[in-house]
């Protein structure tokens, strides 16, 4: 049985780690900012609130901790953090040039850089820094996405798309039929994309990003 102060204690450790303040994690998690405060942790009456599992799997996505060191936080063994382990780095406006993916959208060729990132398990995961201010306002220039070639793509799911064409973009997956996909954007001053799928090399999930 867990107790109230060990559940949120496991959440600030895993802000910690992962370079967030509790509001910076809650944000990042997609909650209201205030969601982590201490002062949110008791109701007006005093009785203890309780995060809902899925506020603590949106946790778990948005930092890259995983369920395994969650629980050994929880139980109160705290361990070391997560071994940093490295990963290709791209630019982004360098994505879309020839050479850097194979014909199934993971890393290949040389150019790559290396990065440093925490609790990252995949072992074809890459990285690539955002340019531009087409991502505003979730993701600005300088950013570092980390995405997984390999992940399963779900509605609603952050990805990187590129085309037949050459063009690379981060978006939100909106639909998917047999023929076309639908993207929104992140900048609600660019409007939503109905792509066919042949006109798409390949879409990956982005899993975790540096803000």
């Amino acid at each position: 049985m867990f107790t109230h102060k060990q559940v949120w204690a496991a959440i600030d450790t895993v802000a910690e780690r992962y370079g967030f303040s509790a509001s910076g994690l809650a944000k990042k998690s997609g909650l209201d900012p205030t969601s982590f405060n201490p002062s949110k942790r008791h109701g007006p009456d005093g009785r203890p609130r309780w995060p809902t599992t899925e506020s603590i799997a949106r946790v778990l996505d948005a930092s890259g901790a995983s369920v395994e060191e969650f629980t050994d936080l929880l139980t109160g063994r705290r361990g070391q953090p997560p071994r940093r382990k490295q990963i290709p780095l791209l630019g982004l406006a360098q994505a879309g040039k020839g050479g850097f993916f194979d014909d199934s959208g993971f890393p290949a060729g040389s150019g790559w850089e290396e990065i440093d990132v925490p609790g990252v398990t995949d072992s074809n995961a890459y990285a690539l820094e955002i340019s531009g201010d087409s991502m505003l306002p979730i993701f600005r220039e300088g950013d570092t996405i980390i995405v997984s070639p390999g992940a399963t793509v779900r509605k609603g799911d952050r990805v990187v798309v590129k085309t037949t064409d050459g063009q690379v973009m981060a978006k939100i997956m909106q639909r998917q039929t047999a023929k076309t996909v639908e993207l929104s954007s992140f900048n609600p001053e660019h409007e939503t994309r109905t792509i066919e799928m042949k006109d798409i090399d390949w879409m990956a999930r982005i899993i975790w990003a540096s803000q």
